[in-house]
């Protein structure tokens, strides 16, 4: 069942109905592209959804650490044979309980933790014996209350810290019970900083808070109300209100208007492989209604991440799902790439393509022309070893230099995976961006190894990548790092580069909190020098930007929340353990000189994990709102996803759809400046058209701040693969536009 047609508004209507309104254009529009000498064959949605039920089956019956389940029936087996002595049956009992959290049954972990405790005194065993275990029980409970208020029992305010009124557990036993659990701990052991973290956090989520937790424990005020951050508004979670309906695990999130009638759908996945894509459309009235059966996304399940773009030049968004991460040799299993029929439908090009093999462990890819022929190529990051190499791959795209509707692997040949067939890494992002501007996107590999930027030196035919890592002092994080992105983020004309740093533990984050300034574990904030010296260079300004403290990122992106024309940044954060219990963070741009953590004033801090992650003005009221697919790793980790609607400001917007012809038809890659005359001055403001950063993808239109009472005096846009700029005079700030590449007029955005 296709989406209805109703919904559609192409680009030729969008031609038409200017007219209509007296704008005529003084050339034509971009005629559409001629149809590739092959069409890529697709399978049906029955056949796609056998093959990962296959998968789902399989990794249900196997020991993954993540979604297997033979762990857990030997376990129960060993139990329920007897012969065991106490101290092994406690162990035992220790084992299954987790094992039980993990697939999502904490009050039979609670159960089994509880008699492991009893046996335990019963037979005299050590104290730091008993103290694992009380600390368990103070996890496991911590986690059933969880789920018997933040779940089954959701509320807006459930989970995001601090830990408001309106996100007090309704049914608080569970949490007092945690409180208990964990001043018995600290009892026995004080210096148990993670035993600390959790004791603050569960008297929150009990209404026990501070009284339950003596001030010498207590996280100070300083750290929960930054006098910093104290005029950034509150912004409101309403994602369930609007229809936003989801509880997954961890996965990707997408934003942007694959329907073609000039609304923002909202796309989701999740790691579990036993779970499909979630399609949202939205309606007129600004909510959304389920539609992936419609759509043909049913049949696809699982997926860490997800990407998108126009890889066929249709003009219709497509999107790519990344799957097997860190699910090491359980997780050779094939990406998706999902070619959108223009109908509201998808439909699985992948193996026609040539993208189904070899099938290696990933969760990170990007789109971008990297050599500007005009089709979006791809660069893929894998994991591994597990029994083979998995290095990372370039996929040069055959659209337009073959004719042909497929992808052909050039990464060993250009250079982009030198050095890895052998040793492998866990790459965790891969970045696209003109460093040099020079025209053409160079490649960021951030690992869990050593990290690579690779320079573009492209010429024709011939794909050449030079490794300039060292060279421009890009390294670090050396060996821990995850997300990246290029954005620049000081609006001085050329990209600077964010690395975020996986290093830190979970108890590095508390100390932070209790009152340690003691950096460790931060994220990476490259300066490029470009503009100010006049050769290609990088200074990590980290400390003097603000990020000096540990944060776990996970998911992450960037946007522009108060429209000022500085972007910011949130970082979804945690690790696969229940006890990653660490408040998700915004950072605000302070005029590109620094980075203010504005976390807990605009009450971003949930404590769930947080993945996928898009800027985007979801409400079409002007200001860019938050969403972030929530969820762990494990199958019993799942969260309902969050939408942060933006209270609004005063400043001045525009946004800019960009189609490209002779350039790729997303424009992805298009260097945009815009000349302002704003209440405070002249300036400029520089854009990127792309999905944004790491684990997360924005709409492709540019949705751009621009600042106090602005007056648009020019906007310059630079195409890919065009030397020439394209000019336009005096828009009006408060409105859409749809830029045909080589056409003067620009039109309006529907």
């Amino acid at each position: 069942m296709a989406i209805p047609p109703r919904r559609r508004l192409s680009l030729r209507l969008l031609l038409a109905l200017s007219l209509l309104n007296g704008c005529t254009p003084e050339t034509e529009s971009p005629a559409p592209r001629e149809a590739p000498a092959r069409i890529a064959a697709g399978q049906t949605v029955e056949e796609t959804r056998a093959e990962f039920a296959a998968i789902c089956e399989r990794l249900r019956a196997s020991d993954d650490e993540y979604y297997g389940t033979a762990q857990l029936a030997t376990l129960e087996a060993e139990l329920a044979a007897g012969g065991l002595a106490a101290a092994e049956i406690v162990e035992r009992k220790q084992r299954l309980a987790a094992e039980l959290l993990r697939v999502g049954r904490p009050g039979e972990a609670v159960t089994r933790l509880s008699e492991a405790l009893q046996l335990s005194d019963q037979y005299r065993m050590e104290a730091p014996v008993q103290l694992q275990v009380l600390a368990e029980i103070g996890l496991a409970t911590l986690r059933f209350g969880e789920v018997r208020n933040c779940v089954d029992r959701h509320t807006p305010e459930m989970c995001i810290f601090p830990i408001a009124p309106g996100g007090v557990h309704r049914e608080p036993g569970p949490a007092l019970d945690a409180v208990r659990a964990f001043r018995g701990v600290l009892a026995g052991a004080p210096d148990n900083t993670l035993a600390r973290w959790l004791l603050n956090i569960a008297a929150m989520t009990a209404g026990q808070y501070p009284e339950a937790v003596p001030e010498p424990l207590r996280i100070p005020a300083r750290r929960l109300a930054p006098a910093e951050s104290a005029t950034f508004p509150a912004f409101t979670e309403v994602a369930h209100a609007v229809g936003l309906h989801t509880f997954d695990p961890s996965g990707g999130a997408l934003v942007d208007d694959f329907t073609g009638d000039g609304l923002l759908d909202v796309v989701t996945s999740s790691i579990d492989p036993c779970r499909p894509l979630r399609f949202f459309v939205q309606q007129e009235a600004g909510t959304f209604e389920e539609q992936a059966a419609a759509a043909g996304l049913d049949g696809q399940w699982g997926g860490l991440n997800l990407v998108h773009g126009d890889y066929d030049n249709d003009g219709d968004l497509d999107i790519l799902v990344l799957r097997g991460g860190w699910m090491a040799a359980e997780g050779r299993i094939r990406n998706s790439l999902l070619r959108n029929r223009g109908d509201g439908t998808f439909e699985d090009v992948t193996r026609g393509v040539g993208l189904a093999e070899p099938a290696y462990p990933t969760q990170t890819a990007a789109w971008a022309d990297f050599d500007l022929d005009g089709d979006l190529d791809l660069a893929i990051g894998n994991e591994g070893p597990y029994g083979g190499a998995h290095p990372s791959q370039l996929f040069r795209n055959d659209l337009i230099g073959l004719g042909r509707e497929g992808f052909t692997d050039i990464a060993a040949a250009a250079g982009v995976s030198t050095g890895e067939s052998i040793a492998g890494y866990w790459t965790k992002a891969v970045a696209w961006g003109d460093y040099d501007n020079d025209g053409d996107p160079d490649l960021y590999l951030s690992r869990l190894g050593p990290n690579r930027l690779l320079r573009n030196d492209t010429v024709g035919d011939r794909a050449t990548f030079t490794d300039v890592t060292t060279a421009l002092g890009v390294a670090e994080p050396a060996g821990r790092s995850f997300g990246a992105w290029f954005f620049d983020f000081d609006n001085d004309g050329d990209l600077d580069l964010f690395v975020a740093d996986y290093s830190a533990t979970v108890e590095d984050v508390a100390r932070y909190f209790f009152g340690d300034d003691t950096p460790t574990g931060h994220p990476r904030l490259y300066r490029n020098d470009l503009m100010e010296t006049g050769a290609p260079g990088f200074t990590d300004v980290s400390h003097s930007a603000g990020f000096s403290a540990p944060v776990l990122p996970m998911g992450s992106n960037f946007g522009d929340l108060d429209n000022d024309g500085f972007l910011d940044l949130y970082l979804g954060t945690g690790l696969p353990p229940y006890e990653a219990l660490t408040p998700n963070r915004m950072f605000h741009n302070d005029g590109g000189k620094r980075f203010v953590d504005v976390t807990f004033a605009g009450r971003f801090g949930h404590l769930q994990k947080g993945h996928g992650v898009a800027f985007a003005d979801l409400d079409e009221d002007g200001d860019q709102d938050v969403f972030e697919q929530m969820g762990g790793a494990y199958p019993g980790d799942a969260y309902p996803s969050v939408l942060y609607r933006n209270p609004g400001n005063t400043n001045g917007w525009v946004k800019l759809k960009l189609v490209g012809q002779p350039s790729n038809r997303a424009a992805m890659g298009a260097r945009v400046r815009l000349e302002v005359e704003t209440a405070v001055g002249s300036r400029q403001i520089h854009r990127v058209v792309g999905t944004g950063g790491s684990f997360g993808g924005n709409p492709l239109r540019l949705e751009i701040g621009l600042g106090p009472e602005p007056k648009i005096r020019r906007l310059i846009i630079r195409w890919p693969g065009d030397d020439t700029e394209q000019v336009f005079q005096d828009l009006t700030p408060g409105r859409g536009y749809t830029i045909l590449q080589g056409n003067p007029e620009p039109q309006p955005l529907p």
